[in-house]
């Protein structure tokens, strides 16, 4: 669905696509990190930042402020495919997931938090924390070792009846594997159907698709930096039912608001910038007539992009080698897991994971290593392993970095 003409367009919408600005060029396959910036977000930041005026007043300045926030908030409803609700921004994705935890857990103050050891600490902490606090059990269902992933079967056989929270992670950054979120969705409600369910959309966000009326949730939260935008903020939709508890607001204040303080014009303008690429990568690729319509057509060729990414990393490209035939070389949740979302997490034998990511640097292609900390410890210590080397790709890299990649793996493991 992306063909070489329209990702030329689609890199030039983008910062910083093929060169560092501190140490020149090189291949960017950090996104799990961080995402590259959308070049209108750089613009649109500049331009909110010297805006002296601040929104609720009467003039026409507050107005305009107030007026993109609106604009910015039907936009998300657009991209969470939300009928009700709200859209918000906040601190960052973690702290975002942490007030919406809170205010689950310590309004109902009863009954089992679900979760599952997939899961970032960002929402894993914050439910095993509140859970704490209120003398709840926390209770989290295994993940697939093989898989790198949780599956809805897991769900069902861990929830009972006095399940009030449940928490799910839409796509792990450190597996590359999204879940089945209807599907878990659907598995907790069979059996607790009034459970509020939050997820952690930060590492999926990227890749396009979040359907929060499908899938059945109450709080659904996103990190911008992992989706194209700047670091310095966090968005969510929080559903109604989850409002209806009462989140914490000034006395006297607008009932039922959940931003505390006055909130960053620009962030919103920002996340509008977000919506808007969506909407124009879905017109070249489809024939939608709305907004959210587009949005899905670019969820489907951004999921298409990255596959065929993927595939031509696992399996080979041209006359390279695949990094899976490459001698001692592991990676995690196999090489056709059709979950798999951009990334791939890899060790080799004899070869220290933070050497191999020193060397592709030094060839310029940027990647990650992830330790078997509080990060990632979760995934890597049940497979016996310290560190791991993650690759994560977006659909705007190509098959010609890939290559690169390839190319400089086959010389490292000749060593």
């Amino acid at each position: 669905m992306i063909d070489d003409t329209l990702l030329t367009d689609i890199r030039s919408r983008f910062a910083h696509v093929a060169a560092c600005p501190f140490t020149g060029p090189r291949v960017f396959f950090e996104n799990a990190g961080g995402t590259l910036t959308l070049s209108s977000v750089v613009e649109t930041s500049a331009r909110f930042a010297a805006i002296p005026d601040n929104q609720g007043r009467a003039n026409g300045a507050a107005q305009a402020l107030m007026d993109v926030i609106a604009r910015a908030r039907a936009a998300g409803a657009d991209f969470f495919n939300a009928p009700d609700g709200q859209v918000i921004v906040g601190e960052s994705g973690t702290e975002l997931l942490f007030r919406l935890v809170r205010t689950a857990v310590t309004r109902q103050g009863r009954g089992v938090v679900l979760g599952s050891t997939v899961e970032h600490p960002a929402s894993r902490s914050a439910a095993a924390h509140w859970a704490g606090v209120m003398g709840l059990e926390h209770r989290l269902v295994p993940h697939d070792d093989a898989l790198g992933l949780v599956t809805p079967e897991a769900y069902a056989a861990a929830v009972t009846p006095d399940v009030t929270v449940a928490t799910i992670l839409h796509t792990s950054p450190v597996t590359g594997m999204g879940m089945d979120l209807p599907s878990i969705a659907r598995a907790i409600r069979a059996v607790a159907p009034e459970a509020l369910i939050i997820v952690d959309g930060i590492q999926h966000a990227s890749h396009g698709h979040i359907d929060v009326a499908a899938a059945g949730v109450d709080g659904y939260v996103i990190s911008p930096y992992k989706v194209f935008s700047r670091h310095g903020y966090g968005v969510a939709w929080v559903g109604e039912r989850l409002t209806d508890l009462g989140p914490e607001q000034l006395h006297g204040g607008p009932a039922r608001n959940w931003e505390l303080g006055t909130r960053d014009t620009g962030a919103y303008a920002t996340f509008s910038d977000v919506v808007d690429y969506f909407d124009w990568l879905g017109g070249q690729v489809g024939s939608a007539e709305t907004r959210r319509g587009r949005i899905e057509d670019a969820g489907r060729a951004i999921r298409a992009q990255e596959t065929r990414l993927t595939e031509a990393m696992l399996h080979g490209t041209g006359n390279l080698k695949a990094l899976a035939e490459m001698p001692g070389v592991h990676v995690i949740g196999g090489t056709d897991n059709q979950a798999r979302e951009g990334l791939v997490c890899f060790w080799a034998e004899g070869h220290a994971a933070a050497d191999i990511v020193e060397r592709l640097n030094t060839e310029g292609i940027r990647t990650h290593t992830r330790k078997a900390d509080h990060y990632s410890g979760n995934i890597l210590t049940p497979l016996g392993r310290d560190s791991a080397v993650r690759v994560s790709l977006c659909h705007y890299n190509s098959v010609a970095e890939v290559a690169q990649f390839l190319s400089v793996m086959a010389d490292i493991l000749k060593d």
